[in-house]
């Protein structure tokens, strides 16, 4: 199994030692996986886990107060699911493949797609906190209660960009999967790029890509669904991600990074912030 992981696109990382390792792990336990769906969420479901990115433990925190998950699959034959908006969700990525394996949607939000959840035991109700992101929320001042507060305070501190993603194959089958907390100080109940297939993740019988950086802009290019297309009009997978990047970044004054693999376990990645860590493992 050939894997490549992604801890977000953005500023330059504290511990980014500690982080690599992180990544390193998360791409080796992907690539021991048995199937390409396996190996993504196996390597995304360790990096939720991991309070030092944006993802399940530690993820951001909406406006109100509330941290919410989302994510989504898909693989080269077309098979997508997705679920988003999900308080107390540590493992969103869990989720987005019990949408698309088990009903006939491909996205699921809120409450409903928590009591989803929890009706395929998967853990709900999850304290996402961490100390790093309750410090970080408690240097703000919170919003009054009302939509119009909540939108004023929300433009003045609206911030951030990582999420997490991965690509994997097994010489045949290829499967791609991204999870995110969203953005920082989001208005309650902003939904990004990372669970509307084709933005933050995207895949075809020609290879894969997981998105990160900034939601809006993302949707509004469907950034994995560019770098696949490159893949399909023949470029390699570093040649997808670096044109991908470059053409975002023209129009685009905001940080964007995708990484991508092709069936053949070819990878590549780009980004246009300061930094983007990523780990490659092949079994």
């Amino acid at each position: 199994m050939d894997v490549i992981v992604h801890g977000g696109a953005g500023p330059k990382p504290e511990q980014p030692s500690e982080r690599a390792a992180t990544l390193s792990k998360a791409a080796t336990r992907g690539a021991e996986a048995a199937s390409p769906v396996d190996a993504v969420v196996a390597a995304v479901r360790w990096l939720e886990s991991a309070p030092r990115f944006n993802a399940g433990v530690g993820s951001a925190v909406q406006s109100d107060g509330t941290i919410r998950t989302d994510a989504g699959i898909m693989t080269g034959r077309g098979s997508a699911g997705a679920a988003c908006s999900m308080p107390g969700v540590e493992h969103a990525v869990e989720v987005a493949r019990v949408v698309m394996a088990s009903t006939p949607h491909v996205l699921l939000a809120g409450e409903h797609a928590v009591d989803l959840a929890a009706s395929f035991g998967i853990e709900t109700r999850v304290d996402l906190w961490t100390e790093r992101t309750r410090e970080r929320w408690n240097e703000v001042e919170p919003p009054m209660t009302g939509i119009h507060d909540q939108l004023t305070w929300v433009r003045d501190h609206f911030a951030g960009h990582d999420t997490v993603g991965a690509v994997a194959t097994d010489g045949q089958r290829i499967a791609t999967a991204t999870s995110t907390g969203g953005r920082w100080f989001a208005l309650a109940g902003r939904v990004g790029d990372v669970p509307q297939i084709g933005s933050g993740f995207y895949a075809s019988e020609a290879g894969g890509a997981s998105a990160t950086g900034a939601g809006e802009d993302i949707a509004r290019e469907t950034l994995a669904r560019r770098a696949v297309r490159r893949l399909e009009e023949g470029a390699d997978p570093q040649t997808a991600a670096d044109r991908t990047v470059e053409s975002f970044a023209t129009t685009h004054d905001s940080v964007a990074g995708v990484i991508v693999m092709d069936t053949d376990g070819n990878a590549g990645s780009a980004h246009c912030g300061e930094s983007m860590q990523t780990a490659i493992e092949s079994v």
